[in-house]
């Protein structure tokens, strides 16, 4: 079983489907304390955010990610400008990333975004619940929900499966379908637990073969406090695709050819036509 979420944003419409080509998710759109883009950002200077996601997709992202989290910004006014930067310079869908403490930022934001934006994202956690679905159902948007609670990611692969469960009987009460929930069984970092990796693909197989969702997943959490972080993130990234998972959130720039050899591997490139169109623009 394998589930299709359909997005858009101001251009053609998009399928992500595990059975297909893995789309990727622009993550550069998101400032670190005091970095350029921090600074433009409190200053409600779009320019950068235009740049990149220009750049992202140049380099091969089907969404952009948009977050704007960071101090002396105001998200309300911020997180809907920073949309509407990016729409008018791409025509892919957006994921629209903030929490549920900022519900009011992500409503406005969701009242300017084209097409069929995503949500980023809802927990198990009561608030989260209740501030973000009403307003996934109401906008009729795609969501990524994490599998977690307020008692942070589990360790586990049963457990993050249960709340994937859980997240998809949640969004049920919405009249939210099941296709339009993109699960996130959250990477964490390698160098705090060993085993975290061979959980979290074991978690993303029985997504896979027992939900059917769209999967996600932060790529770059895996190797965080590690040597040859990018390394680490692309030889994940491949098993990775192979447990399932079909939407990652990466850097498009050092991931996209291991991501194009995986779906070569998986028999998802007819010919070889999208790796060697890469191959031969390099």
């Amino acid at each position: 079983m394998s589930l299709q979420t359909n997005v858009q944003g101001t251009g053609s419409p998009i399928t992500i489907d595990r059975t297909e080509q893995v789309r990727l998710i622009g993550e550069r759109i998101n400032p670190r304390p005091e970095s350029a883009l921090a600074e433009a950002l409190a200053d409600g200077n779009m320019d950068p955010v235009r740049e990149l996601a220009v750049e992202q997709v140049e380099n091969g992202a089907d969404l952009i990610d948009v977050n704007v989290d960071v101090d002396g910004v105001a998200k309300e006014t911020i997180l809907p400008a920073a949309v509407n930067a990016v729409a008018e310079e791409v025509e892919v869908p957006i994921v629209i990333d903030t929490n549920y403490e900022d519900a009011d930022a992500l409503e406005a934001a969701l009242e300017v975004a084209p097409g069929t934006p995503v949500v980023n994202s809802f927990s198990m956690e009561p608030a989260s619940l209740e501030a973000i679905l009403p307003l996934v159902a109401k906008y009729d948007t795609a969501v990524i929900g994490l599998t977690m609670d307020e008692s942070g990611p589990p360790d586990d692969a049963q457990t993050r499966i249960e709340f994937a469960k859980s997240l998809l009987d949640a969004a049920a009460e919405y009249d939210i379908p099941p296709e339009d929930v993109i699960i996130d069984p959250l990477a964490l970092p390698l160098s705090s637990n060993a085993e975290i990796g061979a959980e979290i693909l074991k978690a993303m197989e029985q997504i896979r073969d027992k939900l059917g969702n769209n999967i996600t997943l932060g790529l770059s959490n895996i190797s965080y406090e590690m040597p040859q972080r990018e390394q680490i993130n692309n030889h994940f990234l491949a098993m990775a695709i192979q447990s399932g998972l079909s939407v990652p959130i990466v850097n498009v720039g050092s991931s996209r050819e291991a991501i194009l050899i995986a779906d070569l591997v998986m028999g998802r490139d007819d010919f070889a036509k999208r790796y060697l169109s890469y191959y031969r623009s390099k």
